[in-house]
């Protein structure tokens, strides 16, 4: 699905002082407003444009329990939701149920905006996706419910592939870099085999934890950076390898125009979004005319032999801690995201939230490549100063600085774990 998940940084400081005005539990516990007559519903307008009977079927169930119960239903676009939300959150009037992109949830939970939740309540909890149960779990307690994932995937053209011999998608890395060496020794230096834009943390992190690194690990409550472990500088050198080798654009960019610059043809494969592929070759976007019906997404194989670990993006639902409906907003949410809400939303192109229907997915030819891409997955520290490491873009300004050579992956990796660790644990 086509949306920028939008991180969790820079919440208005009305918000700080929510954690004194309800307490441990919301200041109700789990029974609070049970009896309420109005439930107060935000969603993005996905929910809106896409699976609106789904919505209305989670309301249906609700209200058949609590009759005349009235569900108010509002819808946000994700660049505005969250200022709006950052307003509402400083009065008394908030919405019951909030729909979070999974990398906003941290700095709302540091917070103390939403109400702890019992994950014993919700259909399917035992099971959720790793990256997902993260993304809800701070200090120890969940504050929200996995919606709906989406994963990364490799996407490269049959076409330039076939040019050089090469007709299926590779298993390993070393047969996928064998067919890149091939399509870019062919293509010429003013083509990139791989478009990997140098900024892209999503990736290059994914390189960090297939090596068996990680961007931080905490101990003792403690959170501390781990750029600078062996682990990590191996998957650091492999992508200033992809990037060196294959990647023949602007090393200063980001990702946020990938699919743009893929659709121009002057690329052979991305490693991006699900929907990035299907995005390029749309005609709007495809300026060389060659990539529709001729694009193909595989599982990325990671260095290591097994398949890379990938970030999970996707969306959560939280109700904040001055709701006075919490206990009805606990059962919507459950009504919404339970078995046959995730079955409505798979139906929709999207994963689920959990490990039991994702693997149904791997037996359908037209779903089987990001189910089992998800299956390994990866998020972010869940520290308190996340969100002050991501709005200094700290990661950013290291990937650039190797990927230009300006600087040693070891040099670099260490001037990013000491600007980490000043913020890391800061709320």
């Amino acid at each position: 699905m086509k949306r920028k998940l939008i991180s969790a940084i820079g919440i208005a400081g009305m918000v700080v002082s929510i954690a004194a005005c309800g307490g441990e539990g919301g200041s109700g516990g789990p029974d609070k407003g049970a009896d309420a007559k109005e439930l107060t519903v935000w969603l993005t307008v996905d929910a809106q444009n896409n699976w609106p009977e789904l919505v209305k079927a989670a309301d249906a169930a609700v209200k058949k329990k609590h009759p005349g119960l009235k569900i108010n239903h509002e819808y946000y676009g994700w660049p505005d939701k969250n200022a709006k939300l950052d307003a509402v959150l400083a009065t008394d009037k908030v919405p019951d149920v909030v729909e979070m992109g999974n990398t906003e949830m941290l700095g709302y939970m540091v917070k103390g905006a939403f109400a702890p939740l019992d994950p014993a309540e919700f259909d399917g909890s035992d099971a959720w996706l790793d990256g997902l149960k993260a993304s809800v779990t701070y200090d120890g307690k969940t504050y929200g419910v996995p919606y709906y994932a989406g994963g990364r995937v490799a996407n490269w053209r049959k076409d330039v592939a076939a040019s050089v011999g090469v007709k299926t998608p590779p298993k390993t890395y070393k047969e996928l870099t064998a067919a890149l060496n091939k399509i870019q020794k062919k293509q010429g230096d003013k083509f990139s085999a791989w478009y990997q834009p140098t900024r892209d943390w999503y990736a290059a992190m994914s390189f960090v934890y297939d090596a068996g690194g990680a961007i931080a690990t905490e101990s003792g409550g403690q959170w501390k950076a781990s750029l600078s472990s062996p682990e990590s500088l191996k998957g650091l050198k492999e992508f200033k390898n992809v990037v060196d080798d294959y990647m023949h654009g602007d090393k200063t960019k980001d990702e946020s125009d990938r699919y743009i610059v893929y659709g121009q043809g002057k690329s052979a494969m991305i490693f991006a979004a699900a929907w990035e592929g299907a995005t390029a070759e749309d005609p709007k976007n495809d300026k060389s005319g060659k990539l529709k019906g001729n694009l193909e997404n595989f599982v990325m194989p990671g260095p290591s032999g097994k398949n890379m670990p990938v970030f999970l993006g996707g969306s959560d639902l939280a109700v904040p801690v001055k709701s006075d409906a919490q206990a009805l907003a606990a059962e919507w949410i459950n009504a919404f995201t339970g078995s046959s809400g995730q079955k409505g939303l798979m139906a929709k192109g999207n994963l689920p939230n959990n490990k039991t229907d994702l693997a149904t997915l791997k037996n359908d030819p037209k779903t089987a490549v990001p189910a089992t891409a998800a299956e390994s997955n990866w998020f972010v520290p869940m520290a308190p100063g996340w969100g002050q490491v991501e709005k200094a873009q700290i990661l950013q300004t290291m990937l650039q600085s190797i990927g230009t050579g300006k600087k040693s992956v070891e040099a670099a990796a260490e001037e990013a774990d000491a600007a980490i660790d000043k913020v890391i644990n800061t709320k």
